[in-house]
């Protein structure tokens, strides 16, 4: 049996081509059973999990929660909003409190860049990164890469553009790194105030105007702006936000092309992107939902091979 060359999945920075090839392998075996009349494996029947979620979350969670009853095992779910961390507690005490409980895998989200790294080195149980603040987000990226290779046939060799808001995106760096890992060509488009810096530096070139972008690409990956993460306006109006950046049916039948339309949600509805584009025969936004479990389970099951019955 393979294993991962990884104690935790941190990020995607952290694992070789190898690991991806590995969990897109088990993905395919769970993409089966998932879609099967009966959709549970015993699994994991003796692994307890627990799904520690300190910023909001839909998707991510649900994804998750399924993914680990899809394998049979135990769950118990904490969310911040309720919960003593309201009191003052420290992110070691609560995670310690719930380790004491003899739980083996951690599924954190946290506003805090490295939260995953830091717990990893301080408690005994396997960590998975369900988003550390504008860092990483390491499944979603996986499951991004997954729905391309299952679109496309390879991601290899492929043009994704990742447009909107890169700069608060973790979803951003995280695909960034596991495209060009498996060989696609980067590039991302958006505001200038909203694309940072660095992003050249990670080799990935950058394009301001939407219709070169979408002429260039194979695939699309849509990213919303991020109010919540904003203290100053980057751009004056949602209205002008979406007049350049917003891709409307329009945009797309003008293209000589038909490009691949990806976002990893939540969708606002008439800003990023409307409804005829996220609704097309192009958009493929609903199969990364159904790849996001079959991903989640695979990461899972990987991680729980290696922890010593």
């Amino acid at each position: 049996m393979d294993q991962l060359s990884v104690a935790h999945l941190l990020g995607i920075k952290y694992l070789k081509p190898s690991d991806i090839e590995l969990i897109f392998k088990t993905a395919d075996h769970f993409k089966e059973v998932i879609n099967r009349p009966i959709k549970k494996v015993p699994s994991l029947r003796d692994i307890t999990i627990a799904n520690l979620f300190f910023e909001n979350s839909t998707r991510t969670k649900l994804s998750f929660e399924l993914a680990e009853k899809r394998l049979s095992a135990d769950v118990i779910n904490f969310s911040a909003s309720q919960s003593s961390v309201k009191k003052g507690e420290t992110l070691i005490d609560t995670v310690n409190n719930i380790l004491s409980m003899k739980v083996d895998i951690v599924v954190m989200r946290h506003a805090n860049v490295g939260a995953g790294v830091f717990l990893a080195k301080h408690v005994n149980a396997k960590i998975i990164n369900a988003g550390d603040g504008t860092h990483e987000h390491p499944t979603q990226a996986l499951l991004d890469s997954y729905s391309i290779r299952e679109k496309l046939g390879t991601v290899k060799g492929k043009k994704i553009v990742i447009i909107g808001d890169i700069l608060h995106s973790r979803v951003a760096l995280s695909n960034i790194f596991a495209l060009q890992m498996q060989g696609a060509e980067v590039k991302v488009c958006g505001p200038t105030t909203l694309i940072p810096k660095y992003i050249t530096s990670l080799g990935v070139t950058v394009e301001t105007n939407l219709k070169k972008a979408l002429e260039w690409c194979d695939v699309a990956n849509v990213l919303r702006v991020q109010n919540e993460r904003m203290d100053i306006n980057y751009f004056p109006s949602t209205r002008e936000y979406t007049q350049l950046f917003g891709i409307n049916k329009e945009i797309l039948d003008n293209l000589d092309k038909k490009i691949v339309i990806m976002h990893p949600g939540p969708i606002n509805r008439g800003v990023e992107i409307t409804s005829d584009v996220a609704d097309s025969e192009q958009s493929i936004i609903l199969h990364q939902v159904e790849n996001g479990v079959a991903i989640r389970m695979a990461v899972i099951y990987l991680l729980a091979e290696q922890i010593k019955r």
